[in-house]
């Protein structure tokens, strides 16, 4: 008799998500028999959020934010419920809400991790002097690869990319052999650093050395469709995006394979993933959430077409974190709907910043173009071209 086959062992991502959800299982049995354990608590509520790190599945932060919310009714703000609720706080866009988690437990501000999410904040909020000057004090006093990781990317937007990489390497340097998904995270950063300047080849090379330190991870073909579309092959890129699709729902992803397929002439079935794309933006909303309104501006300044939409939700999102992104999608959106005056002015302020982007630049040029002024428009388009000389076929928004 022929032997069996023996199944091929798990990717790391599903090995990671089996052990996650064995140890909320263990955790939930604990608890039921004890709920003054407070340690147990806190432990099921970090490892609930782990899981939905990885899945991204709305259930999954639902059920770590509630763990929270019972820890937090039970046992007051203690420093590590509080720093847990902040993180997922500003996963979502809540800033005001993060800022009272801080405030909540003050001794956090003396922390590392504490003083990390308030430096996220302040980029968050524009005050990127302020975020740069914590970043650095801090790794002054230790060189942690997540701040590491921080600085790099406020490197990378305010122009100095062959240095944001450098420490984005340094960062993978820091960890440890059995940090594989770390690793794969940084190497991701730093496909999009490379990806952001057209450097297809080297975001390709990124997206594969993520792909074999943490093997089946969604969020790899993910980047890799992105990668494949940057370059004009849509077709693979939509292929890919819809594997992904098959065992992960996220409304943009739903999205950019709806744009895919309109720029590949499949109007019909794009319109399939991109009303399932709009009824999930709207239904967060609906809830009270916000972190889709970037995504909300962006679907109707350009798949959805409907550019005073666009322009409702882009003012939203400035209103709760006015920085560069926010400001540049919001004159994105006024140029769509033919406010150019408008759009000049809220381009300017993302300008100001210093901030070095080539959609940030490209999106001046159009406004400058449109209002009549020849040498800007010029200016901002070559701006846009040195960062990124090959440019994008598509660029998709995951």
């Amino acid at each position: 008799m022929a032997a069996l086959a023996s199944a091929p062992p798990p990717s790391a991502y599903a090995a990671e998500v089996a052990k996650a959800q064995l140890d909320i299982e263990r955790l939930e049995t604990i608890v039921r028999r004890n709920t003054r354990d407070v340690e147990k608590r806190v432990r099921l509520a970090y490892r609930q959020f782990h899981l939905a790190s990885l899945t991204h599945q709305q259930r999954h932060f639902a059920a770590a934010e509630q763990s929270i919310a019972d820890a937090l009714r039970d046992f007051g703000p203690k420093e590590d419920l509080c720093l847990l609720k902040a993180n997922i706080d500003g996963r979502f866009h809540r800033l005001e809400q993060v800022k009272e988690d801080l405030r909540s437990c003050p001794s956090l501000g003396r922390r590392s991790a504490g003083r990390a999410v308030q430096a996220d904040i302040d980029f968050q909020e524009g005050r990127y002097d302020s975020a740069r000057s914590t970043l650095e004090q801090m790794i002054a006093e230790d060189r942690t690869w997540d701040n590491l990781a921080r600085l790099a990317h406020w490197t990378w937007k305010f122009g100095d990319r062959v240095l944001a990489d450098r420490l984005y390497a340094e960062a993978e340097d820091e960890l440890t052999a059995k940090e594989l998904r770390s690793f794969a995270w940084l190497e991701l950063q730093r496909g999009e650093l490379a990806l952001s300047q057209g450097l297809f080849s080297q975001a390709h090379a990124h997206a594969e050395r993520a792909a074999a330190s943490f093997t089946g991870h969604w969020k790899n073909r993910e980047f890799a469709a992105k990668v494949l579309a940057a370059r004009g092959e849509l077709e693979p890129a939509a292929g890919e995006l819809m594997a992904v699709a098959d065992s992960v729902s996220r409304p943009e992803l739903h999205q950019a394979i709806g744009e895919l397929l309109l720029a590949l002439g499949r109007a019909a079935e794009a319109q399939h993933w991109l009303e399932s794309a709009l009824r999930e933006y709207l239904a967060s909303a609906r809830r009270g959430e916000t972190h889709y309104f970037h995504h909300l501006s962006d679907f109707y300044a350009d798949a959805g077409a409907q550019p005073a939409e666009a322009v409702k939700w882009a003012s939203r999102d400035v209103a709760l974190r006015e920085n560069f992104t926010t400001q540049s999608a919001l004159a994105w959106a006024l140029l769509r709907n033919g406010d150019i005056n408008d759009g000049l002015r809220w381009i300017n302020r993302a300008l100001s910043s210093g901030v070095q982007d080539a959609t940030v630049f490209s999106t001046a040029a159009a406004l400058y173009g449109l209002s009549g002024d020849a040498a800007l428009e010029q200016r901002f388009q070559n701006a846009a071209t040195l960062i990124c000389p090959q440019g994008r076929t598509v660029h998709l928004h995951l």
